[in-house]
């Protein structure tokens, strides 16, 4: 049986209560308690908790098989956002955040058809940005970014898209996360982005603890193998989106479940 909240607890002793002040008290410090009380964990906070001081780590060789799998899969993996350059690969980056790949991809051609470049999207407007983005969570921000970093590209960059992460970050709507994406894709530097997916992976396998971000993607940087990193973002994306999901990893799919240290999978299926 699923255990009561101290709030409702205190909530039904109030209830059986006659004496007024008592009653008045109970339901007070059932109030504060509600109030007070944390919402149940995210999953990103769950996973960087899975391990934390007791990861069994993977060995050198364990990380080069879980790679060599994905490659043998997937030899050359794409992301799913739809782009046509660098620069409308930075747009849909930035749109994108907090919102899934399809959702963008739903509402981008549009867009693109009529700005390709920073200066037809800087022509364009944001009121008419705005109208072509707004299926996309957050789209009046977004499409301000949008407008605002087109501005950016054609006044201190000769309209084209930096080449450095450095100049990346400081284009609105765009952080590391973005900018490692671009450089990525559109660049081919062998970057990690790391996203909901690979920090879950990170700290659900045991494959890069870290408590944040940052942290996993500074350890998987430095425990895969140069020769698989210019794919490996791609890989451990696709995996967290399609096989190791948030609620129900499907662990009877995996390719690396025989290597993986999560406590909690369900299979232990070599390749």
């Amino acid at each position: 049986m699923a255990k009561k909240s101290p709030s409702k607890t205190l909530v039904r002793k109030a209830a059986k209560v006659k004496k007024p002040s008592v009653k008045k008290a109970l339901i007070k410090a059932a109030k504060g308690k509600a109030a007070t009380k944390k919402p149940e964990a995210t999953q990103k906070k769950a996973d960087a908790k899975a391990f934390e001081g007791t990861a069994k780590r993977w060995t050198p060789a364990q990380i080069d098989e879980a790679f060599r799998r994905f490659q043998a899969a997937e030899p050359e993996p794409k992301g799913e956002l739809k782009h046509t350059n660098p620069f409308t690969l930075l747009v849909a980056v930035v749109l994108s955040a907090q919102a899934t790949d399809a959702g963008v991809n739903k509402a981008t051609p549009a867009l693109f058809a009529l700005a390709d470049t920073p200066q037809k999207m800087v022509a364009l407007g944001e009121d008419r940005i705005r109208d072509l983005v707004k299926t996309i969570g957050l789209y009046r921000t977004k499409a301000k970014n949008v407008f605002l970093l087109a501005k950016k590209l054609v006044d201190e960059f000769g309209g084209e898209v930096p080449r450095t992460r450095d100049e990346l970050v400081t284009l609105p709507g765009a952080g590391r996360k973005t900018a490692n994406v671009v450089l990525n894709m559109a660049f081919g530097q062998p970057t990690m982005a790391v996203d909901t997916h690979i920090f879950r992976i990170g700290n659900r396998t045991g494959l890069a603890p870290g408590k944040d971000p940052l942290a996993v993607e500074l350890e998987l940087e430095k425990v895969i193998p140069a020769k698989y990193m210019l794919h490996a973002h791609h890989w451990l994306i696709l995996h967290g989106r399609y096989i190791c999901l948030a609620r129900k990893p499907q662990c009877e799919k995996c390719i690396i479940a025989d290597l993986c240290q999560w406590p909690g999978k369900t299979a232990n299926t070599p390749p």
